[in-house]
């Protein structure tokens, strides 16, 4: 018996597992949280057309537990021939001091995924622009995105793969409602501006809590950010601390909330460049059915 399988881990034997699920644990507990993910996947791919048969993806990965879901769960996809795109890996190497550089390099290599490693030092560019306590998100994104451009367009990529999941979406969604005065958050799906690459997000139908738990089981070798994601009282803070509360209270409503995004009704919203409101008129004339009467027959 191989040590793994003693240690209560899926043998690696067989060939039906890819390589990123080497020594997965064997409870049922993690075998439910993976059918789960790939079965959430595979639903946000269809629900909005992701694949074209083809394709070249760029998946990115920061070395954080949502990116080495998406990747996991991508490579599961395509290893059971459900996914027909070409995967690249790619790690953007900010240069942010202490980034350990050959952890990502290691673990892809030793589990034969193909990948770019880029390093662009955005990190001194972002820390010369921002005043010290400033915030960095939105500078940092901005420099990550067009490299991924970049990245993607050099590599043959159609789209560009990122690894937001639900509460990413239900987080933006909340910032733009409270700060931005709009109603909008993180497309699955999105068309960039120069129209040449798509923007994928599929874990869009992924709790955040699942990520962690199954990067967490697969021991994977977590880098955490030291830029953006170490501020304290970032607006995306706050507004992840009041959805907490809200679960806290009432489990299940960050669900809930989710759904809504994909329940819109424009008629009932006040935006009159979604909804025609000027052509909403009543009939004319003694005969016109009320829609909220109902209408009585002799029999």
């Amino acid at each position: 018996m191989q040590a793994g399988a003693e240690a209560g881990h899926e043998p690696d034997a067989g060939g039906d597992i890819h390589p990123l699920f080497r020594g997965a644990p064997a409870s049922t507990e993690f075998r439910k949280l993976r059918k789960r993910l790939v079965r959430e996947v595979r639903s946000a791919i269809d629900s909005y057309s992701m694949v074209n048969p083809g394709d070249r993806w760029l998946v990115c990965l920061s070395g954080g537990k949502d990116s080495y879901t998406l990747l996991a769960v991508l490579h599961e996809l395509q290893w059971r021939g459900l996914l027909p795109v070409d995967l690249l890996a790619c790690n953007l190497d900010q240069g942010q001091p202490g980034f350990p550089a050959t952890v990502l390099p290691e673990f892809l290599r030793d589990r034969g995924v193909a990948h770019r490693i880029e390093y662009q030092d955005t990190y001194s560019v972002v820390v010369d622009k921002i005043a010290p306590g400033g915030t960095m998100c939105s500078l940092c994104s901005r420099l990550r995105r067009g490299n991924l451009y970049r990245i993607a367009r050099e590599e043959g990529c159609s789209a560009v793969v990122l690894g937001h999941h639900r509460d990413d979406m239900l987080e933006t969604f909340f910032m733009n409602l409270f700060h931005g005065g709009r109603l909008a958050t993180m497309p699955p799906k999105l068309l960039n501006e120069d129209g040449d690459l798509n923007v994928l997000r599929p874990l869009a139908f992924v709790a955040e809590a699942d990520c962690d738990r199954f990067a967490r089981a697969m021991d994977y070798p977590i880098i955490p950010c030291d830029l953006c994601g170490s501020q304290e009282g970032l607006q995306r803070v706050q507004v992840k601390r009041l959805l907490d509360e809200w679960e806290a209270r009432s489990p299940g409503r960050r669900q809930v909330m989710f759904r809504a995004l994909m329940n819109v009704r424009p008629s009932h919203l006040l935006d009159p460049a979604l909804f025609d409101f000027a052509d909403l008129l009543p009939k004319a004339g003694p005969d016109a059915a009320d829609p909220d009467v109902p209408v009585l027959t002799d029999r």
